[in-house]
């Protein structure tokens, strides 16, 4: 599963086209494909955001049931801030987990039920590194091609997905930040990767039935 069954170009190529289907294909985060219809409606930016825990953790309630992860801003500070800054800011409520592909992840934060795309921040710099892989339950940030392109989409791994793992500084090599995992809930993540998924326009994987994220929460 770990094998990517296109060249480094080609793989790319279908995912920013926003037409990637198979789990060989990394999350990308379709925002920035310019083919989805677009929410004018600019994201609330609370700078009051409250200090981050030592070990963070989140409740993800969900229409299928409630998840929780515990987040790492030792290995990935930038990364775990921007997250709670989207959470303070109840960027998530509403939005759907859009891309589900059993046995290899579920992918959300960036769209309404209706496959509206929201407006997001600036993106972030990638901090994947070799110590946080993409293993079975962790959390970790979509993106394009572009290494630093990552924004509000996230996905949670179903499986050890070790081809998404850092491993040089170039840009087939940089990886996938993981900046969490699941702590409880997981049988909710498996759940959700089982759903029936199909096509709704261009995009590929989409759930029948919406999965809504209704609220993502600071537990503490």
């Amino acid at each position: 599963m770990g094998k990517w069954i296109f060249s480094a170009i080609a793989s790319w190529a279908i995912l920013i086209a926003g037409c990637a289907s198979t789990k060989n294909i990394p999350p990308g985060s379709d925002s920035q494909t310019g083919s989805a219809e677009k929410n004018t409606a600019q994201p609330k930016k609370d700078d009051k955001m409250p200090e981050i825990p030592a070990v963070p953790v989140v409740t993800i309630e969900t229409s299928l049931g409630t998840i929780k992860a515990e987040l790492w801003p030792d290995k990935a500070p930038e990364t775990v801030k921007n997250f709670l800054q989207y959470v303070h800011d109840k960027f998530y409520d509403g939005l759907i987990f859009h891309r589900v592909i059993d046995t290899y992840m579920i992918q959300g934060g960036g769209f309404t039920p209706d496959m509206k795309e929201k407006e997001n921040h600036a993106p972030i710099r990638n901090e994947a590194s070799a110590e946080a892989g993409n293993a079975r339950g962790t959390l970790a940030m979509a993106r394009t091609s572009d290494i630093h392109s990552a924004t509000s989409q996230f996905f949670v791994n179903l499986l050890d997905n070790n081809f998404l793992n850092h491993r040089s500084k170039t840009p087939e090599g940089f990886g996938f930040c993981a900046f969490g995992k699941v702590i409880s809930g997981m049988d909710v993540v498996d759940a959700i990767g089982k759903v029936r998924t199909g096509n709704r326009g261009h995009f590929q994987d989409v759930p029948v039935d919406p999965v809504i994220i209704k609220s993502v929460r600071l537990a503490r």
